[in-house]
């Protein structure tokens, strides 16, 4: 809704990191920090879920994911792709906040993936295959789609800039939903994924 109704953003353009700039950008800093804060907390949970089958990766990728998001909130993006209006595609001078800002960014848009083909390997073990093949299909699907969003803003593929925000949003919507219904799942009856397959 925010990037919606921000005068000159155009959401299917623009990275959702950009609504952090301006007098507004602490809506979404603090969208970030808050996130990043549950991301975690569930991560905690799910650790303590799968504690009895001695389950770490997936936990922790959940919890470094949080973590990423919360110094995404604290260290504000660069200027990119045009945003705000004159900024160049790439930005031509980089600061140690906007370093730091894509570097934190990278245990949710690499490391949520990773997640998905953890719990594939996981659920694949207790013979869930539904589970199974529904997160790797998320984890390979935010891979391609958050390379597609890198590429736009590669040389030779200008046409594509205009395109980054999609691209991204479909990144984050597809991992939120497979680590929301995860969430649900768990909560619905924690034990079936630590005994399911034994029998």
């Amino acid at each position: 809704m925010e990037g919606a109704t921000r005068v000159n953003y155009d959401p299917l353009r623009y990275p959702i990191s950009s609504l952090s700039l301006g007098n507004a950008g602490w809506m979404q800093i603090t969208t970030f920090i808050i996130t990043g804060l549950l991301a975690l907390a569930f991560a905690i949970g799910l650790r303590r879920a799968l504690r009895p089958s001695g389950s770490v990766w997936g936990p922790a990728l959940v919890g470094l994911a949080g973590i990423g998001l919360i110094g995404a909130g604290i260290f504000v993006t660069d200027p990119l792709n045009g945003y705000p209006p004159g900024t160049p595609l790439i930005p031509t001078g980089r600061t140690a906040h906007g370093i730091l800002h894509d570097l934190f960014g990278i245990p949710f848009f690499l490391g949520l993936p990773i997640t998905g083909f953890v719990f594939a390997q996981r659920f694949t073990r207790r013979s869930q295959r539904g589970w199974a093949a529904y997160s790797a299909i998320s984890g390979f699907a935010m891979f391609t789609v958050f390379v597609f969003a890198r590429l736009s803003l590669r040389p030779g593929f200008e046409e594509m800039a205009g395109l980054f925000g999609l691209f991204q949003r479909i990144t984050v919507t597809i991992g939120w939903a497979w680590l929301t219904l995860l969430a649900v799942y768990m909560l619905k009856d924690p034990s079936d994924i630590q005994t399911k397959g034994r029998k």
